[in-house]
């Protein structure tokens, strides 16, 4: 068993629905205010945010990674329509366009550095966003197609038979081995 590695220099809003998966590691300077859980041997590089509220839940599957700077945000204000601000706990509905929904990675996934991904999103497996891209809101992806761009678009397809030979590899090194 690889112990998960979480920075002490990590902040993170409501650590009783913070999980990390085995042999992961959450770099330095990362804020989180959502549920979270992190699947096995994944990476959330340095500076990332992933954003929300507790009533939202943030995934990143098995063999993922958040390159430096990403922004991951389960909840939005509508800026052309509603007041942005924060509404305290327990007042009443205040905002009527507010812009909220889980956001998945499944596993073999990666996004690029500083990349912004908007809520209710759910990317399948294999697909990755390359630096720089903005994810709408509900977008709709494709699994192992590679997207980068303002918005994202699809630019190519990833070698899914390389990918899923060496997560296989890789597994295989992961299982302890048996003695005599």
């Amino acid at each position: 068993m690889r112990s998960p590695i979480v920075s002490p220099n990590v902040r993170i809003r409501h650590p009783e629905h913070f999980h990390v998966g085995e042999g992961s590691i959450v770099d330095d300077f990362s804020y989180f205010s959502t549920r979270v859980v992190i699947g096995r041997f994944s990476h959330v590089a340095s500076g990332c945010t992933v954003a929300g509220g507790v009533d939202r839940t943030f995934r990143l599957g098995d063999f993922s990674s958040l390159s430096a700077g990403v922004r991951i945000w389960c909840t939005s204000d509508d800026f052309a329509h509603d007041m942005v601000t924060i509404v305290p706990a327990g007042f009443p509905p205040i905002k009527e366009h507010v812009i909220t929904g889980d956001v998945t990675f499944e596993r073999l996934t990666a996004v690029g550095a500083n990349s912004v991904v908007m809520p209710d999103n759910h990317v399948p497996e294999g697909t990755v966003i390359g630096a720089l891209s903005f994810v709408p809101a509900r977008f709709s992806f494709a699994p192992w197609t590679v997207y980068a761009g303002i918005p994202v678009r699809a630019t190519g397809e990833r070698d899914r038979a390389a990918v899923l030979r060496q997560a296989e590899r890789f597994e295989a090194a992961c299982k302890p081995s048996e003695g005599p």
